[in-house]
């Protein structure tokens, strides 16, 4: 594995957090993020988010300890925010600018100059983060609720790098941003200055991390270099580890084999002993010393190649242990019977209209706030009036919205799925279920009990097993709370259904896996433009 950073920014100490339920969310895990920027990955579950919560102070360990080195900011991946409050509030600064403001006024009261301290500049470095994050100066003054949720992202960023923390943490800081946004995060993340820590499956911005840490099975790693180095050397590492686990394995079955044939060939030894004792071929004193020098030549080749066989056994299980095992969504599509001929669903401009016929796969794109979202929304209630054109030509549509909002928060994770599935008898349920990894406790628990990743799969079972099945599936920003492999299994899984699908997303690595036969652009001066 490459060297990570040395030196240590942010050192875990055999930290445990264990939830209120009992449910264990990190055990025991130690380790050290360097001074650079890293990129934080894993699996759905595996304690991401609760750990930078416990680095941010959030949380408190269960047990053990977290020791940082200097301020932690933290950016976690629900923003939740007061609308009502101003940008400059949201920045960090509203206190010292309305000050600098007053003072400015002719206003004289010692305490604006106790908030402004030495920060007579702030509104110029407040104006000049807003820039650098490519939002306009004047957003200062505007409330919370007049941006889009990207651009409340990318103000929140802006205020943490105003801050001048020394260690910051991002949760997911991608997943509300459109390409212009993430561009200019890119272009943030490159010139930061301090420790940054990022939890993200954007594969982009993971390219740009100084080294990649995993968490796996409570325990964490530390690879010096981005996820692209990082992955090719966890492949090999897990070829070498299966090649070897094969070979381990053969190892085995040779020394079961060579054990069998040597008790096989002390039996006809001993059998040939019998014959010769009680045919009287030799005198009894020499037939017994024989006889007791055959069973100590038996005992000690059963013992040597009994321990031979222990040695093979103990090298597989070894082997094994390096061969990482992990759960996977086997999800099946059911058939919605849809021909290539059939129309599915209409998007037209002033100009054009473009349509969703057969099992076509479709990309509608556009900066944040174009409409892209009220566009779904307006095809799935059937409200085919406004600047663009939608209707749907089916009413089986299975809608997945970007903020998974369409759960009974108060209902189990089963109670959810059964009412969209009301046909599916209990037992066969839970067992489709388990294909989504939704299984034990976790399909009694209640959905606003679980993670985002929890939360997606429940939300993917609900649309997928819903009876009859739908014949169009409209995804909203899917790719948001998934992990890299489940994205992997989510491509996989639409690849190899045989209805139509409508797809908002900025995640291109993900739109161009799913194989589009179109890709629409919302373009504020053009209208709906075809791409490519």
């Amino acid at each position: 594995m490459s060297t990570p950073t040395i030196h240590a920014s942010v050192t875990l100490d055999r930290l445990t957090f264990v939830w209120p339920d009992g449910s264990i969310a990190l055990d025991d895990v130690s380790g050290a993020f360097g001074t650079g920027r890293t990129g934080l990955v894993g699996r759905n579950g595996s304690g991401k988010s609760t750990l930078l919560r416990l680095m941010a102070g959030e949380l408190a360990a269960t047990s053990g300890s977290v020791h940082a080195t200097g301020d932690v900011a933290y950016l976690p991946q629900r923003l939740t925010l007061d609308t009502s409050r101003r940008v400059a509030e949201l920045l960090g600064v509203a206190a010292a600018l309305d000050a600098v403001r007053a003072i400015a006024s002719g206003d004289v009261d010692p305490a604006h100059f106790d908030a402004v301290g030495d920060d007579w500049d702030i509104e110029a470095r407040a104006a000049a983060s807003l820039a650098e994050a490519g939002l306009d100066p004047s957003f200062l003054d505007r409330s919370v609720g007049e941006l889009s949720g990207g651009e409340a992202v990318l103000v929140a960023i802006a205020g943490i790098r105003l801050r001048r923390a020394p260690i910051t943490l991002l949760d997911e800081p991608t997943n509300n941003l459109d390409r212009d946004a993430r561009a200019k995060l890119a272009d943030m993340v490159r010139s930061w200055k301090g420790t940054l820590i990022v939890v993200s499956h954007d594969l982009a911005l993971l390219e740009l991390m100084d080294d990649t840490a995993e968490l796996y099975a409570h325990a964490l790693s530390i690879f010096g270099g981005p996820y692209s180095q990082w992955r090719a050397w966890l492949d090999a590492e897990q070829d070498a580890a299966k090649q070897a686990e094969r070979d381990a394995a053969q190892a085995l079955k040779k020394e079961k084999r060579q054990r069998i044939e040597a008790e096989s060939k002390l039996a006809t030894r001993a059998k040939m002993g019998r014959k010769a004792f009680e045919e009287k071929r030799v005198p009894k004193i020499i037939a017994n010393g024989r006889k007791m020098a055959a069973e100590v030549s038996a005992g000690r080749l059963r013992t040597e190649v009994a321990a031979k066989e222990d040695t093979a056994r103990a090298a597989l299980d070894q082997a094994g242990r390096r061969v990482r095992s992990d759960d996977s969504m086997k999800i099946e599509l059911p058939d919605p019977d849809v021909s290539r001929s059939r129309r599915i669903a209409t998007i037209g401009g002033a100009d054009r209209e473009w349509i969703i016929q057969g099992p076509e796969r479709v990309a509608l794109i556009g900066r944040n706030g174009a409409g892209k979202t009220t566009l779904l929304e307006r095809l799935v209630a059937g409200d085919s009036e406004g600047d663009l054109r939608v209707e749907a030509h089916t009413d089986r549509i299975g809608y997945l919205p970007q903020r998974i909002d369409g759960l009974d928060e108060s209902r189990s994770v089963f109670e959810n799925i059964a009412a969209a599935a009301p046909t599916i008898p209990e037992k066969e349920l839970r067992n489709r279920l388990a294909r989504f990894l939704i299984r034990g406790g976790t399909t009694d628990r209640p959905v606003g009990a679980l993670s985002g990743g929890e939360r997606f799969r429940v939300a993917l079972a609900k649309l997928l097993l819903a009876d009859p099945a739908p014949h169009l599936v409209v995804l909203d920003e899917p790719t948001n709370n998934l992990d890299i492999d489940t994205v992997d299994q989510v491509v996989e899984a639409l690849q190899a259904y045989r209805g139509a699908v409508l797809v908002v997303s900025h995640d291109d690595a993900f739109l161009a896996r799913l194989g589009l036969d179109l890709t629409l652009e919302i373009d504020p001066e053009s209208g709906l433009v075809q791409v490519g």
